[in-house]
């Protein structure tokens, strides 16, 4: 059943109830006696259960990049290693080839 919110014109309380949807809504504030207006809010959505993409979908993206960090934690000094020669290590030219 839906909860739906209720504000009074002449005093201003506001008030939430869970009516079913064939029910006659509020028109008389229970403080004052005014007169009730239901304005327009965001209705509150949960999605429960699977099939949802908060659900089933969205932790495989952050798994899978978690992955490689987690690979690299156990050889911290592997890549230090692997780049370090090659910018150490200066251009080499093509020798010229002796033509027969």
């Amino acid at each position: 059943m839906p909860l739906y919110e209720y504000r009074c014109q002449a005093c201003g309380y506001s008030f939430e109830k869970i009516q079913s949807f064939s029910a006659e809504p509020e028109r008389v504030c229970p403080k004052c006696n005014g007169q009730l207006i239901r304005p327009m809010s965001a209705p509150a959505l949960q999605f429960k259960g699977s099939g949802w993409y908060i659900n089933d979908y969205s932790s495989k993206g952050s798994s899978s990049a978690a992955a490689p960090a987690a690979a690299g934690e156990g050889s911290a000094a592997a890549p230090a290693d692997t780049s370090a020669p090659a910018a150490s290590t200066p251009p080499t030219t093509p020798s010229p080839t002796p033509s027969a």
